[in-house]
């Protein structure tokens, strides 16, 4: 089975965070990082250092939504502080859900796992079950991509 993730992050989260909390969300949905179809995050984050770093380490493809986009998404887990910040109450769960191509929660194996580092940074991983890819470019238009073969395999 195909799954995708949907991360979130504070600003100037470093790798290492990032890399926990999906490697904790993995073990929790019973998966390893060759099973990730698809990985996606907020627009807000497309130059997010450490979110980019883990892409490219495991050569993944980032998908980014807007804000508008994620807050049309019913999430198990939302969040006032995250809509305050951002414009939508849920990045990780939105983001995993919309890139899974997911129709509502259920297709969510890992709900909102939450890792904070050493320094106080927190990340988010979300785990949804692929029921479909999307149609769109990989990855969004108009952002960069941190690795240099953008064509990943499904």
């Amino acid at each position: 089975m195909k799954i995708a993730l949907g991360l979130g992050c504070d600003r100037g989260t470093p790798v290492q965070t990032l890399a926990l909390a999906v490697a904790q969300a993995l073990v929790r949905a019973g998966h390893t990082p060759a099973d990730v179809a698809a990985v996606a995050s907020i627009t807000l984050k497309a130059d997010e250092p450490g979110l980019l770093a883990l892409a490219a380490q495991h050569g993944w493809a980032l998908r980014f939504y807007p804000p508008a986009q994620l807050a049309t998404v019913t999430v198990p887990n939302p969040s006032e502080a995250v809509r305050r910040h951002t414009g939508t109450p849920s990045v990780g769960e939105a983001a995993a859900l919309l890139a899974a191509g997911a129709a509502d929660a259920s297709a969510l194996l890992v709900e909102k796992h939450k890792v904070r580092g050493d320094d106080g940074r927190h990340a988010t991983a979300s785990v949804a079950r692929c029921t479909a890819l999307p149609a769109a470019p990989w990855p969004a238009p108009n952002f960069p991509h941190p690795n240099p073969n953008p064509n990943p395999t499904f």
